[in-house]
């Protein structure tokens, strides 16, 4: 693959999604909820780590773009990650350990228009 510079290089992001109830409802430190969604997006890449997409990203290393939105609640979460599995959609459900609960999911990186209609209705992490 050849690697292409910044005047000609896709624009790839990779979207992380993150429970907002964590926080507001059940409290959690912000630093453990953005613990989570570096967890989820690591793990994203690592499992894609061949993908031609996740190369390139990775090879724009100062110009990456991530997007943090936010789910309200565990139910959201886990329906989005049913629904991009069906649609083939890359991405890691995070599972925090011991507690088996589902935090957030990233997806690995994609051209916006690919994944953003899955997206669109959730709004930014805040």
């Amino acid at each position: 693959m050849a690697v292409t510079g910044p005047e000609t290089a896709r624009h790839l992001v990779q979207y992380v999604v993150v429970r907002s109830d964590l926080l507001h409802q059940m409290a959690w430190p912000l630093g453990a909820v953005i613990t989570q969604a570096c967890h989820a997006a690591t793990a994203a890449i690592h499992l894609n780590y061949h993908d031609s997409d996740t190369q390139e990203y990775l090879a724009q290393l100062d110009t990456m773009h991530k997007v943090v939105l936010q789910v309200p609640d565990q139910t959201t979460l886990s329906t989005l990650s049913e629904t991009l599995t069906e649609k083939n959609i890359a991405h890691k459900l995070w599972i925090e350990q011991p507690e088996n609960l589902p935090t957030c999911l990233a997806l690995k990186p994609y051209p916006k228009e690919t994944v953003h209609s899955f997206l669109r209705k959730f709004k930014l992490f805040k």
